[in-house]
C-alpha cells in the first residue's frame, strides 16, 4: 500500500500512509478529544484534519473493509478490534494500545448506534469528534478506523421507536433487563445488535471492552457464546480520572460544579469495597455502605445499586468465594448519568477469561 494523502469532499474519505499490519511506535501526541468542537464528518475542518493524518486508514464500507480482511486472512494476521461510538478518551486509547500489543492488525470502529437510543434520548446531541478521535487512535497505533454511515449498518433503516423498527435484532434474555436495563429497557437490544453486526463485518481474533460497562461485557460475552461467534472477548480495567471518576464520553456534559461531585459514585463503591475487605460479605452490609455515601450528597440522585453474580448478573445475597461479585451503580448528576462498578472477590483477568 503506497503512501498517499487524498482530499475528498463529496466522496468517502480515505487516508493511508503505511502498509497495513506494520507495527509502529507513534510519537505524535494526541489532541484531547474534549477540546474539539463536534462537527459533521464532511465539515471542512474535519476534512483538513483527516488529510493531515499519515498513520491510519479510514474505511467507510463493508466491501472496502472485507477486501482488507480477506488479505489479512490469507496472510495469517491476527485482528484486534475496539468498537466505539466516538467521543474518545484515554479509556478507549488504553484498549487500543492493548490490542496493538496483542495483535498483528488493530481495527477500531466509530459508529454512533441509533438502536441503543430511546425516543426520549437526544441522539443528535451525542458528541461527534471524528478528527480528534482519529488523532487518538492514530497515537495508539490503530491501523484502520471503520466509520460507516448508518445505512451501511442498518440497510433496512433504523428508527428509535422499537415497535416501528424493521430488520433483524439481537436480544440477550436474562442479562439485559436488570440494572441498566431497568432504566433503559431496550438499550442492550441495540448494543447486542450492533456488536453482532460489527463482529460479522470485522471477524476479529480478539475484541476489547472496558470494565466500566460491566453489564455490557456480560451481555456480549453471553451473546458470543450463544451465537458461536469466533472472537475472544478481552475485558480491560476501568481507566479513571485523578479523583477516581471513571472516564466516559458522558463526562464532557458535566458543568464545573457537577464535575466536582461526579466522583461520589466511585467513593461510594470504594467505601463498600472497603467494607468487603474488612470481612463484610452480606449484600445488605455492602449495599448500605455505598448507599450512605451517595445519599449524603444532596446534588446527586441515586438510581440503583447492585451486587450481582459476575457471570449471570443475578443479584447475590452474599459475595461467594466461587464467583465473587460485581458491585455496580448509577447516579444522576444534573442531567448526566454516571455509571461505575468494582469487582469483589474476583480479578478482571479471571472475569474476562471465564464464560
Amino acid at each position: 500500500m503506497n503512501a498517499r494523502r487524498v482530499l475528498v469532499v463529496s466522496q468517502p474519505i480515505r487516508i493511508a500512509a503505511r502498509h497495513i499490519g506494520t507495527r509502529v511506535n507513534p510519537t505524535r501526541q494526541a489532541t484531547a478529544a474534549a477540546s474539539i468542537t463536534p462537527q459533521p464528518y464532511n465539515h471542512p475542518t474535519v476534512i483538513t484534519a483527516l488529510t493531515q493524518q499519515d498513520e491510519i486508514e479510514l474505511v467507510k464500507t463493508v466491501r472496502e473493509y472485507r477486501a482488507l480482511r480477506n488479505r489479512w486472512f490469507r496472510e495469517g494476521k491476527s485482528i484486534g478490534f475496539v468498537p466505539t461510538m466516538g467521543a474518545l478518551h484515554e479509556g478507549h486509547v488504553s484498549l487500543a494500545a492493548q490490542a496493538r500489543r496483542e495483535n498483528d492488525i488493530v481495527v477500531s470502529s466509530i459508529f454512533v448506534n441509533p438502536a441503543q437510543f430511546a425516543p426520549t434520548e437526544d441522539l443528535s446531541k451525542y458528541p461527534r469528534t471524528l478528527a480528534g478521535d482519529l488523532e487518538l487512535l492514530d497515537g495508539a497505533g490503530v491501523d484502520v478506523a471503520f466509520v460507516p454511515p448508518v445505512d451501511e449498518i442498518y440497510p433496512a433503516g433504523i428508527v428509535l421507536d422499537v415497535e416501528s423498527q424493521t430488520g433483524s435484532f439481537v436480544d440477550v434474555k436474562g442479562k439485559s433487563h436488570q440494572m441498566e436495563g431497568m432504566i433503559r429497557p431496550h438499550f442492550f437490544r441495540g448494543v447486542a445488535t450492533v456488536v453482532t453486526k460489527l463482529f460479522n463485518i470485522m471477524q476479529p481474533t480478539r475484541s476489547y471492552f472496558g470494565q466500566k460497562d460491566a453489564q455490557q461485557c456480560v451481555v456480549i460475552k453471553s451473546m458470543v457464546r450463544d451465537l458461536h461467534i469466533p472472537t475472544e472477548i478481552v475485558i480491560a480495567p476501568t481507566i479513571r480520572e485523578h479523583d477516581g471518576l471513571a472516564m466516559s464520553s458522558r463526562n464532557r456534559y458535566l458543568s464545573p460544579e457537577e464535575r466536582s461531585v461526579a466522583p461520589i459514585l466511585y467513593k461510594a463503591l470504594a467505601e463498600a469495597r472497603s467494607a468487603y475487605d474488612r470481612g463484610y460479605n452480606a449484600r445488605d452490609d455492602i449495599i448500605l455502605a455505598a448507599q450512605r455515601v451517595v445519599e449524603a450528597e444532596p446534588r446527586v440522585k441515586l438510581e440503583y445499586l447492585s451486587l450481582a453474580n459476575p457471570f449471570t448478573l443475578k443479584e447475590e445475597r452474599h459475595v461467594t468465594r466461587t464467583n465473587g461479585a460485581i458491585l455496580s451503580g448509577a447516579v444522576k448528576v444534573g442531567k448526566t448519568r454516571i455509571i461505575d462498578n468494582m469487582l469483589l472477590g474476583i480479578s478482571v483477568e479471571r472475569w474476562s477469561s471465564q464464560s
